[in-house]
């Protein structure tokens, strides 16, 4: 990703003043004074110039965070999502590749650089009684004028509806955004912990046990990967754990004018406009994920190594014997610099960046089996593999800032030397903004050539030391879309081209459809209004051919009618209705646990009746709160199939198939709470 200077002269809106302050503990007893003010919060992301305000629409607030618009989980918050709008995976530098958790985690790349001018609290808390439990709080505040702060933490605590598929996740994420009083310097800083835990229960082991009466409590369907270990905890777990520390700082040399306020306060403010920048980045981090199964059946790993073990199915398990773990790390450090040129007018400005980076990755597996010289013996121990890398980058752009204004953006990186070298990505957009209300049509296309990540070239631990390689994948993208939100239409469509795809197979294995293949998409959004009634459709279509080894239906749609209204000199804001979600008839994807990644299985078609769900949200002033009734359609259709699992060891003469089934009828309910001082 092209990096460009972070611009100070935007990204601050508090004005500075060289006037004494005024001591105001007097107005504390003349409530004649006091002023009952909105604060004024907004954010920037590390290197765009457009300031956004924090959404405070109740419209969509009901709606379940982390699987928006089109992403599904397994059925239980926090657990592994697939997108069914086909998104392909970034695959063009180093990576250990363990995507199927990304929607929860802090990204340093995507963290908000807040300014406000005063300090700013986040609360909100969602539940659907003992089953999932989420909680977050965010703080920001200035300070100085020209340096803030912004602290975040989340907890997702899900036990699920089935039994064995227990969530438990921490995030947490720090930034910070200082610039000189001149405007000359700017820092941005970043730092992101997280941390998934993912207990693997393998799904229910027969779908006819969803609308059987011995099992109205969906707790005691059995399971894939049931043993004697726990009866709340599964003995098999997916742990991912990442720290990522980002520092950027820039100075920038151009033209800095002082602007006084026509009043008597004597307040003034700097503008700066940038001719010529050095941006430095320096990023840090370290990713581990940790597979273990304590009660292993030797037949979930047939296709990767053969190991009797004395679980071996029967649901025994002995403390400390006959276990399966392996630990994966990846740590990096990237360093680059840029150099920056601006072109035009205030706000009107044509950004261009050239520069060159240096990377250090290193991947680490253990435990390892070697045997002990002159010995029939065997040692534990690991491996680790280290590289060094270079790649130089570009960008240019200009972003439409003003009404009518022409908006692109072109950027590239290229890997020159180490194990990536030849990879790249290549991207440009076109955006023209059409008069007022945010009208704008867009184009755009993409293109990238990357190697497979580490975990599907590699499957290492005590029994097993299994290497794949794979030709480069290579994906470009073309895409349009329309927007006019004055009649609140949206559009667009896109088409990928796609050559050597890399994917997980139903046997277990990685492999590569070299045949390559296109998969255009189409989507449009329409809201319809009659005074406070809104009708709110989108649509999406998506088309695959041959044996395209990709799991996604040809045709999504949702629909949410609802009445949206203020009342009390609109103190209160509402809205409530219905929502419908559904897909045609498909072949979903599977879930490969020992992978930790979803796999293409063909072999399960899945006709589920639409989602349906009823809501009432309300916002007062800083608060707003939702109160569902989630999965209304569980009350008349109970089978409802979302993803297979692993295929089971033929017992009684069948092969047994698990599937991962949709949550209960369930109330949730939720709020946010805005707090300033």
């Amino acid at each position: 990703m092209a990096l460009l200077p972070a611009t100070p002269a935007r990204a601050q809106f508090s004005n500075l003043s060289n006037k004494p302050a005024r001591d105001t503990t007097l107005d504390k007893t003349n409530n004649t004074r006091w002023k009952n003010q909105e604060a004024t919060v907004r954010f920037v992301k590390l290197n765009s110039d457009r300031i956004y305000s924090p959404d405070t629409t109740v419209h969509t607030f009901h709606r379940r965070p982390f699987i928006q618009p089109w992403a599904r989980d397994m059925g239980n918050p926090g657990s592994p999502i697939y997108n069914l709008l086909f998104t392909p995976e970034y695959r063009v530098g180093p990576s250990l590749g363990y995507h199927v958790y990304d929607p929860f985690r802090f990204n340093v790349d995507s963290l908000y650089y807040y300014n406000t001018d005063r300090p700013y609290s986040l609360f909100s808390y969602q539940s659907a009684g003992r089953q999932e439990n989420l909680a977050q709080i965010m703080h920001t505040q200035n300070v100085r004028p020209n340096w803030n702060f912004a602290i975040q933490y989340r907890k997702l605590n899900s036990p699920g509806y089935f039994k064995l598929q227990r969530n438990n996740h921490d995030n947490a994420a720090f930034s910070t955004n200082y610039s000189s009083l001149n405007k000359h310097y700017n820092l941005r800083a970043g730092l992101v912990y997280n941390k998934q835990q993912h207990d693997e229960s393998g799904g229910i082991i027969s779908d006819s046990f969803l609308s059987s009466d011995r099992f109205i409590d969906r707790k005691t369907i059995n399971t894939a990967y049931e043993s004697n270990y726990s009866t709340t905890r599964s003995s098999m777990s997916n742990v991912q754990r990442d720290f990522t520390l980002m520092l950027q700082h820039a100075y920038t040399w151009g033209q800095t004018d002082t602007t006084f306020d026509d009043d008597d306060t004597a307040a003034y403010s700097y503008t700066l406009t940038p001719r010529f920048s050095i941006t430095h980045n320096t990023t840090v981090s370290t990713e581990k994920h940790t597979f273990t199964d304590f009660a292993p059946d030797s037949v979930r790993y047939v296709t990767l190594f053969d190991h009797a073990f004395a679980n071996n199915g029967s649901g025994y398990y002995a403390a400390g014997n006959d276990s399966v773990f392996m630990q994966q790390e990846w740590v990096w450090a990237d360093n680059k610099v840029l150099f920056n040129g601006f072109l035009g007018k205030e706000g009107q400005q044509l950004k261009f960046s050239a520069g060159a980076g240096a990377r250090y990755d290193q991947f680490v597996f253990k435990p390892l089996s070697y045997p002990m010289p002159d010995s029939p013996f065997f040692y534990k121990g690991y491996e680790r593999h280290s590289r060094a890398s270079t790649y130089i980058e570009g960008q240019i752009s200009k972003e439409a800032l003003t009404k009518g204004s022409w908006e692109f953006n072109a950027a590239t990186r290229l890997y020159t030397s180490g194990d990536w070298a030849g990879n790249f990505n290549l991207s440009g957009t076109l955006k023209k903004k059409l008069g007022e209300g945010g009208n704008a049509i867009q184009a755009g296309f993409s293109q990238q050539l990357g190697t497979a990540p580490y975990s599907l070239t590699n499957y290492k631990n005590m029994f097993a030391y299994k290497t794949w390689s794979f030709d480069k994948e290579s994906i470009t993208e073309v895409h349009g879309n329309i927007e006019l939100p004055k009649v609140k239409l949206y559009a667009g469509a896109r088409v990928y081209t796609i050559a050597n795809f890399i994917y997980l197979t139903d046997n277990g294995q990685p492999s590569q459809y070299t045949v390559p293949f296109t998969l255009p998409q189409a989507w449009l959004r329409k809201v319809f209004r009659l005074g406070s009634f809104y009708l709110d459709n989108e649509l999406v279509y998506q088309v695959t051919t041959g044996n395209t080894p990709v799991n996604v239906p040809l045709v999504m749609g949702r629909h949410q009618l609802s009445y949206e209204h203020g009342i009390f000199k609109n103190a209160l804001i509402v809205a409530t209705g219905i929502e419908a979600r559904y897909n045609t008839p498909y072949t979903p994807a599977g879930y490969n646990a020992l992978f930790n990644r979803f796999y293409y299985q063909d072999s399960v078609t899945i006709t589920n009746v639409p989602e349906l769900r009823a809501f009432f949200n309300f916002r007062i002033k800083r608060f707003r709160a939702f109160v569902v009734a989630d999965n209304l359609q569980q009350t008349f259709a109970r089978n409802a199939i979302l993803y297979t699992g692993m295929p089971l060891p033929i017992r009684n003469g069948s092969p047994i198939l698990p599937v991962y089934a949709a949550p209960n009828f369930v109330i949730r309910f939720g709020f946010t709470w805005a707090m300033v001082n």
